[in-house]
C-alpha cells in the first residue's frame, strides 16, 4: 500500500477544507481511500495472528466517514481531515473494544485501545465494578514491563472515587475513570514506508491486547443503547 497518497491528501483536504475542493477531487480521495483500505485489510491479518476475534470485516465495514458534525461545533470545516478505523470482533462498534487508527497528519496519528466512549454509563460502570473486583488483574495489566515501556491509560475522569466505591481501594485512581484508553503517537515520517509502518503498527496492537482482554471481560454482555 502507498500511505504517501494517504498523507498527500489528507494534507490538501486540511488545507482546503470546503465543499467545493473536496468535490472537486474525489478521484483523489477515492486513491487515497483505497490505500487506507488496503492497509486496514493487512492490518486484520496480521491482528488476526494474534486475535483471530478481529478475522472476517470488510475494511469498509471499520472505516469512519471524513464528514464531520458541525450541529453542535464553533469549528464549522465539513470535513474531518483524518483516516480512521476501529478493527474489533464486532467491527467499528465501541464495544467490545479493539484496535484503533488514526492518519492525520501533522503528527496527530496514532494507535488506540481501549473504550473510548464515556457516554455509555452502563459500560462505565461495568469497568468501575470489574476493577473494584478484580484490582490484581488490572495492575497485572498496566504494570507489565511491555505495557509501561508504551502506554499510558488516558480517559475522563472524575475529581473524587465515586459513590459505591471504595475510597482506599488500591486502584481508586482509575475508578474515578469514565472511560480508559490508550493512545500511541505516530509520526508523520513513521507513515512513509507502508511496510514499516504495518509492522510497527501490529506490534503495538498485540501489545495493547491484554488491556483490551482485561476491558471486554469486564463489558461482557454490554448491549448498545437503542437509538
Amino acid at each position: 500500500m502507498n500511505t504517501q497518497v494517504i498523507l498527500d491528501y489528507l494534507t490538501e483536504l486540511s488545507a482546503n477544507n470546503n465543499r467545493e475542493w473536496y468535490h472537486a477531487h474525489k478521484a483523489e480521495y477515492q486513491a487515497a481511500n483505497g490505500q487506507f483500505e488496503e492497509l486496514i485489510q493487512a492490518l486484520i491479518l496480521q491482528i488476526g495472528e494474534f486475535d483471530g476475534s478481529v478475522l472476517g470485516h470488510a475494511p469498509k465495514e471499520l472505516t469512519f466517514k471524513l464528514v464531520r458534525d458541525t450541529r453542535f461545533s464553533h469549528d464549522k470545516s465539513p470535513y474531518n481531515p483524518a483516516f480512521r478505523a476501529h478493527i474489533s470482533s464486532m467491527g467499528k462498534l465501541p464495544v467490545p473494544v479493539g484496535y484503533y487508527l488514526m492518519l492525520k497528519p501533522g503528527g496527530q496519528s496514532f494507535l488506540g485501545g481501549g473504550l473510548f466512549a464515556d457516554m455509555f454509563k452502563d459500560a462505565t460502570r461495568m469497568v468501575r465494578d470489574y476493577i473494584s473486583e478484580h484490582g490484581g488483574e488490572w495492575e497485572a495489566v498496566i504494570a507489565a514491563p511491555s505495557f509501561r515501556e508504551h502506554f499510558t491509560v488516558g480517559g475522563s475522569a472524575l475529581k473524587n472515587v465515586p459513590a459505591g466505591y471504595d475510597k482506599e481501594h488500591p486502584q481508586a485512581e482509575y475508578l474515578k475513570f469514565k472511560s480508559w484508553y490508550l493512545e500511541y503517537p505516530i509520526q508523520d515520517e513513521e507513515l512513509a514506508d507502508g511496510g514499516l509502518f504495518l509492522s510497527k503498527a501490529a506490534d503495538i496492537f498485540r501489545r495493547m491486547k491484554p488491556f483490551n482482554d482485561y476491558l471486554n471481560k469486564a463489558l461482557a454482555g454490554f448491549k448498545m443503547p437503542e437509538r
